[in-house]
């Protein structure tokens, strides 16, 4: 055993504790990775510490590093950053991203890790599964020179998406959100922001990663003929309602979901979900995206975080973990 290491658990719906977590001998093609920092997702992991996760979606929702089941007790998460100290030559010493829960340390194929650049610091790099989540919503959507696009809903996946979006030449882009707090965000982003009631209609394309009905309604509402919703929202065991006897048939318009969970099909059989999440850490040397880094705290802090962060009570775009740095 390579000695003791602790974890992040949410023991039950709503309440978390740090346990130990013993580490196994890496094997030839193992790396062991000391975490440097770990990420908070606002939406899917404060869902699954409300135990918002439908029965039927279980297996769906796993983790690829995950232990213990729904609703819980179960480690879950998937933004961490760290550094190789035992592994191949060209990963020794090197901060690579992984797919991993909070936890101080682990160990796992050498091929679960993704290098980071040198000049991407690793509070920015637990960015890396959301960019990868805005880079496949893109190949999705498909964006055209000169695209009228909205983005509903400023959290950590609609900002990524919003930035991406600015590469597009002739995209103008607009970042919708019923907190106006987040208009500052949007400026740091180089877009546009707006209050749900002063959106501007006739978008090309719209975007939506709200997560709630009056979101998914709005992104319809704003679409010209023909137009089309693409839509990032996990809703959970939420129940989703929408008005469709306006528009939505007369102007045939499309609602597509896109999910990280695979290549989107555009891209799929031309890159690697690997491939996809080195383009996002590549993506992140833009500093812009240091405006969604909004909070921090410890790693034996998380079981009175993450409560605040579920019930909203402590605000945040991406809330960072630090963890011992030797």
């Amino acid at each position: 055993m390579r000695g003791d290491a602790f974890a992040f658990w949410l023991r039950e719906p709503g309440v978390g504790e740090i346990r130990p977590a013993q580490l196994p001998e890496p094997g030839p093609g193992d790396v062991l990775v000391r975490t440097l920092r770990s990420g908070v997702s606002r939406g899917t992991e404060t869902l699954v510490f409300r135990g918002g996760v439908p029965v039927s979606q279980y297996a769906v929702m796993r983790a690829p590093f995950q232990e213990g089941d729904f609703p819980g007790p179960v480690k879950y998460g998937y933004l961490s950053v760290g550094v190789v100290e035992h592994g191949p030559p060209e990963l020794l010493g090197r901060s690579v991203f992984c797919l991993y829960p909070h936890q101080t340390a682990y160990v796992v194929p050498a091929d679960a890790v993704v290098l980071v650049p040198e000049d991407v610091p690793p509070e920015r790099a637990v960015l890396a599964g959301t960019v990868e989540t805005a880079v496949n919503a893109l190949w999705d959507a498909a964006p055209l020179l000169g695209d009228r696009v909205t983005v509903v809903g400023a959290g950590m996946v609609g900002c990524c998406v919003a930035r991406l979006l600015t590469r597009v030449p002739g995209v103008r882009t607009t970042l919708v959100d019923v907190d106006a707090t987040r208009a500052g965000v949007a400026a740091a982003l180089g877009v546009d922001f707006a209050l749900p009631a002063d959106a501007t209609g006739g978008r090309d394309l719209v975007v939506h990663t709200s997560a709630t009905s009056a979101g998914l309604q709005q992104s319809l509402d704003l679409l010209v003929a023909e137009g089309t919703v693409i839509e990032l929202s996990w809703y959970g065991d939420a129940v989703t309602r929408l008005e469709l006897g306006g528009a939505f048939h007369s102007g045939r318009l499309r609602i597509r979901a896109s999910q990280v969970g695979a290549v989107a099909a555009a891209r799929r059989g031309r890159r690697t979900a690997a491939q996809r999440r080195a383009l996002a850490l590549e993506l992140l040397r833009d500093p812009a995206f240091d405006a969604l880094l909004t909070g921090t705290s410890r790693f034996d802090e998380l079981p009175d975080v993450m409560p605040r962060l579920a019930d909203g009570s402590l605000p945040a775009l991406c809330h960072t973990v630090t963890y011992d740095e030797g």
